[in-house]
């Protein structure tokens, strides 16, 4: 379901780190508004630069908003959980970097999609773990 949504965004024009946010404020009801989600804008293409894959910054932000109520050092698992997601987002991707992963998934007609795509699969397989190994409540 994440991925169909991320899908849809980046259709829109969204780039792949609004992609996943807005995905996952959908999905996940994160109570975000549209300005909230435009601070995401900057970490496409790797922040502008082929560093950190935008998809997989966005899927930190979900995974933050999701988890955290005050801040980082308030919620225990933050570490362990934002390891999780990079490991399985790097396993899929082969790297966490832009500039690794475009030459691989990006192609002309569909630019990122497949990265966006991979990245909402492995976002939303991280959640659904983390909730059934925590018993976390549906927020």
């Amino acid at each position: 379901m994440l991925k169909e949504v991320a899908i849809k965004y980046y259709r829109m024009g969204y780039n792949c780190a609004e992609s996943i946010i807005r995905a996952g404020n959908e999905v996940y009801d994160l109570g975000l508004h549209d300005k909230d989600m435009n601070m995401t804008a900057a970490f496409g293409g790797g922040f502008q630069i082929g560093d950190v894959c935008g998809a997989l910054s966005g899927a930190a932000c979900v995974i933050s908003s999701r988890y955290v109520e005050t801040k980082a050092h308030d919620y225990a698992d933050m570490r362990p959980l934002t390891q999780k997601l990079v490991i399985a987002f790097q396993k899929r991707m082969g790297s966490r970097l832009c500039a690794q992963i475009k030459p691989v998934f990006h192609n002309k007609e569909i630019k990122c999609e497949n990265t966006v795509a991979t990245a909402a699969e492995v976002l939303e397989h991280v959640i659904m773990e983390w909730d059934a190994e925590h018993n976390t409540v549906e927020q």
